[in-house]
C-alpha cells in the first residue's frame, strides 16, 4: 500500500504542480508582450489560457497533500521533522499563489482586457472607454513583481521535493 499511496502521490505532484509552476513562470513574460502590444489578441490569448492552467491546476494539486498525508500516515513518518518542514512549506506555497499569484494574475489580465475594451471602443475619443483606461492601468512595474512572487512559489516547490528525496534524518532510507 505505501508504494501505490507513494507513486500516487509522486504522480500527482507531477501532474498537477508541475503544470502550475510552468505556466505561472511563462505568465509574466507573457503578460509583459501583452501589454506591450494592446491590439495583439494572441497575446492576450496565451494570457488568459497560462491564468486558466495555474487556476484549474492548482485546485487539482490539492491531491498532491491528501496522498501526502496518506503516504506518511503509512509510513510513520508523521512526526519526522523533515516531513514537518516539508509541510509548512507545502502550506507557504499554497498561500503564496492563492493569495499572491493567481490574484495579481486575474488583475493584470483584467486590466489588459480593458484595455483593448479601451482600444476598440477608441480612448481617444472621450467616450466611456477613456474613463475605464485610466482606471485599469497595469505596467510592467505589476509583471515584475508577479514575476517576484511566482519565482518565490517555484522555490518553495523546489525546496519541498528535495525535502522529500533527501529527507534528512529519515531512518526510512533514501
Amino acid at each position: 500500500m505505501n508504494k501505490f499511496l507513494l507513486a500516487v502521490h509522486v504522480l500527482a505532484a507531477i501532474v498537477a504542480v508541475g503544470p502550475v509552476t510552468v505556466a505561472a513562470s511563462m505568465f509574466p513574460p507573457s503578460a509583459r508582450k501583452a501589454l506591450a502590444e494592446p491590439g495583439d489578441a494572441q497575446a492576450l490569448s496565451t494570457v488568459r489560457v497560462l491564468h486558466r492552467i495555474c487556476r484549474v491546476y492548482a485546485t487539482v494539486g490539492v491531491a498532491v497533500p491528501v496522498f501526502g498525508f496518506a503516504t506518511a500516515k503509512n509510513m510513520g513518518v508523521l512526526g519526522d521533522t523533515w516531513l514537518i518542514v516539508s509541510i509548512a512549506l507545502t502550506a507557504l506555497a499554497a498561500i503564496v499563489l492563492a493569495a499572491l499569484v493567481l490574484p495579481r494574475q486575474t488583475a493584470l489580465m483584467e486590466g489588459m482586457e480593458g484595455m483593448e475594451e479601451s482600444i476598440a471602443e477608441g480612448v481617444g475619443g472621450g467616450g466611456q472607454g477613456a474613463a475605464y483606461a485610466g482606471a485599469s492601468r497595469v505596467g510592467p512595474r505589476d509583471t515584475a513583481r508577479l514575476a517576484m512572487f511566482t519565482g518565490l512559489f517555484n522555490l518553495l516547490w523546489a525546496t519541498v521535493t528535495i525535502l522529500m528525496i533527501v529527507r534528512p534524518g529519515s531512518t526510512t532510507g533514501a
